[in-house]
């Protein structure tokens, strides 16, 4: 049983995931990076605008029982975004003069708020 309820919330998780993606490319964005991982963990979706890169950390429900999805987005989870984002924008040298920007990305069911500049 414990499998089954991962599997859903992965797969809640990856369609969030592309329902935020299809926002930032109607807005005129690109994406660059869909789930980057490395040792430190993981960022969702990673798009640009422009000379902007934004890090969008994707947060989807199926109810609000806990809460609003930005809530999940805490101080440590913050700064471990940063740190990876960081990390990240080391790696692409030709981009880290750009400004960057971390937004959070609510899903849910068929509503999207998207949080520019969340932190």
């Amino acid at each position: 049983m414990p499998d089954q309820h991962v599997s859903y919330r992965q797969a809640l998780g990856r369609w969030g995931e592309r329902r935020a993606e299809r926002w930032y490319l109607r807005h005129g964005y690109t994406v660059l990076e869909r789930n980057w991982r490395c040792g430190r963990g993981e960022l969702d979706v990673i798009v640009r605008r422009g000379a902007t890169v934004v890090f969008c950390e994707v947060k989807t429900r199926s109810s609000l029982d806990y809460g609003m999805p930005a809530e999940a987005v805490g101080f440590d989870k913050q700064r471990r975004i940063r740190q990876l984002a960081a990390q990240w924008l080391e790696l692409q040298p030709r981009l880290c003069s750009w400004q960057t920007r971390f937004d959070v990305v609510e899903v849910m069911g068929r509503e999207i708020r998207v949080i520019e500049g969340a932190f």
